[in-house]
């Protein structure tokens, strides 16, 4: 990365807003062991933690956050106590990204763990913050195992950061397990969820306790708002952990922006909002997403979220993104859809085609048999409607022919949104549409949320309801149990993909091992 020394004087004129629970002394959370060092009020402080993502065979995005302009620098190396560690400069973070930065870490060694730690270097090189260390592991080359986790929902239905359950311990959970990946299925924020202090919780369960800051007290519309709503996860030791330990592959959905939006939408029926463009709101939103993520945005096809990568001979994930490029939410399904676009779907049917991968894992932020509503219109994919595809669904029916028609075999498609978890089959035998080959389609969620479900199975591509996790009681909160996460294992002698479905606690709630076809 190539970049411009700002001017001292410019960078501490103009200053960097420190985050509402995060004095310049440090941050520290309430019975939290892993809360950020204490430092001395004279010297940046990285009190945001650091995380990583994006990650090659030969490199690895490194990110973290400083309270005030700095220079980011990142020392790697193969062992914790960093003998023979490489230092590489980082960027100036400044106002203009909000006190955050990443740099792409080269150079590195295939199939590798790395140990990594970030230091803020104030502007006139005399002081440093106390370093913050995290580790991620570089993609292989071959035919390697593989552990990968997925997830979405973070932080919705006024269900924040609860110090007296120590926090969003599923991330922790998520921790142990020791994977080598993470794919965040969007809902990465809910910005438009502001949290009240509690939460009195139904049938007399007690009250539920939020940790609040002022950006999370209402909606966000301001690109300080949007930046908060990312910077109060991270004031939670088990977010922390988990991002430090674990490289991440992040995509967003709708409430990154406002609920259910789509592009050109105005939002006149939402007094809540002062700025009713939607389009506006999602320019905001999508700055803040990129700048507390470390995703590298030249990766991404025309610079947005949907990108693929390898991960050894095993694994190709493809990213989608399903809410930059759709059509209006509409009750109308008499006409062809869009929810992925046209380029993005002819890219996602090419790309699938030429993946010599043996599994090729859909990350999708939204579901494709499942019907999400949006009042009277439809919010996802699925119309509810048998027969024929109509709406958006002949978008998906192209893209399904596709990788029938060239014999494209072992494509799993991931995703969360609905906020509960489920293992779904689509067949033709069962379809009204029948020009596709069977699959598997694996939900979970949520990470911290309100739970829900389950939702109707719309017949249109056949679905079938394997396996289902889901209250009884809608929006039921994370005390009772319905926070989800999925896990993938690939055996990288045999192929065989194991998937998992597992409750907060790390708890498998349903497994399935699938065998590698031939193309």
């Amino acid at each position: 990365m190539t970049e411009t020394t700002p001017s001292r004087r410019s960078v501490l004129k103009a200053g960097i807003a420190v985050p509402a629970l995060a004095a310049a002394g440090g941050l520290l959370l309430p019975g939290s062991a892993s809360a950020a060092p204490l430092v001395r009020r004279d010297r940046p402080v990285l009190a945001h933690g650091v995380a990583s993502g994006d990650v090659t065979a030969g490199s690895g995005i490194v990110w973290s956050k400083a309270d005030r302009p700095a220079r980011l620098m990142v020392e790697v190396a193969r062992d914790p106590s960093f003998r023979h560690a490489r230092r590489v400069p980082g960027p100036f973070v400044t106002p203009a990204t909000g006190g955050t930065g990443k740099v792409r870490v080269a150079g590195l060694a295939p199939g590798t763990e790395y140990h990594y730690r970030v230091t803020a270097v104030d502007l006139d090189g005399r002081s440093a913050s106390e370093p913050v260390a995290g580790r991620f592991a570089t993609a292989p080359i071959g035919r390697a195992n593989t552990r990968i986790l997925w997830s979405g929902d973070v932080v919705g239905q006024n269900y924040g950061i609860n110090p007296a359950l120590g926090g969003m311990t599923i991330f922790s959970a998520m921790a142990d397990r020791r994977p080598d990946l993470f794919l965040h299925s969007g809902d990465t924020v809910y910005a438009d969820g502001p949290l009240t202090e509690t939460v009195t919780l139904p049938g007399g369960a007690g009250t539920w306790h939020n940790i609040v800051t002022p950006e999370k007290s209402k909606v966000a519309e301001t690109l300080d708002e949007y930046r908060g709503q990312h910077a109060y996860n991270r004031l939670d030791a088990n977010f922390r952990r988990f991002a430090a330990e674990v490289p991440a592959y992040v995509q967003w959905d709708d409430h990154e922006v406002v609920n259910n939006w789509y592009p050109g939408e105005i939002l006149n029926d939402r007094p809540e909002y002062t700025e009713k463009r939607a389009d506006v709101l999602a320019q905001r939103a999508f700055q803040a997403f990129h700048e507390w993520h470390p995703i590298d945005s030249r990766q991404a096809v025309d610079g947005r979220v949907y990108r693929n990568f390898r991960y050894g001979s095993r694994v190709e994930v493809f990213v989608l993104d399903m809410r930059t490029y759709r059509d209006a939410n509409t009750s109308d399904q008499t006409k062809p859809g869009h929810i992925l676009g046209d380029a993005q779907a002819r890219w996602l049917a090419d790309a699938l085609r030429r993946s010599t991968a043996t599994w090729k894992i859909v990350q999708a932020d939204m579901p494709i048999g499942l019907v999400v509503p949006d009042g009277k219109d439809i919010e996802a994919v699925a119309n509810g409607l048998p027969g024929a595809p109509g709406g958006r669904e002949t978008e998906l029916a192209w893209v399904l022919n596709q990788i029938s028609r060239h014999r494209v075999r072992n494509v799993v498609w991931l995703t969360a949104d609905v906020h509960y978890t489920a293992a779904h089959h689509y067949s033709p035998e069962r379809a009204a549409f029948q020009d596709f080959d069977p699959f598997w389609e694996f939900v979970s969620g949520p990470l911290n949320a309100g739970a829900f479900g389950p939702n109707k199975l719309d017949p249109t591509f056949g679905p079938e309801a394997v396996f289902v996790h889901a209250p009884q009681t809608q929006n039921s909160s994370p005390v009772q149990g319905f926070q989800h996460f999925g896990e993938l294992n690939v055996d990288g002698a045999s192929g065989a993909l194991t998937v998992d479905l597992r409750d907060a606690t790390g708890a498998s709630l349903w497994s399935k091992t699938l065998q590698p076809q031939r193309r």
